[in-house]
């Protein structure tokens, strides 16, 4: 039995979110990205 506690399940955990919030980020991005590109089509078509 150990008492020591391991830390790559808390490094992994870490990766993990950060890259989670990352992908997120990206794809919050893009579909601002696509709503923003849309509004400037329609305001050009009038």
């Amino acid at each position: 039995m150990r008492e020591a506690m391991d830390p790559w399940t808390f490094v992994v955990a870490a990766y993990a979110v950060g890259l989670g919030a990352a992908a997120a980020m990206v794809a919050w991005s893009l579909i601002t990205m696509k709503r923003a590109e849309k509004r400037r089509d329609e305001a050009r078509k009038r």
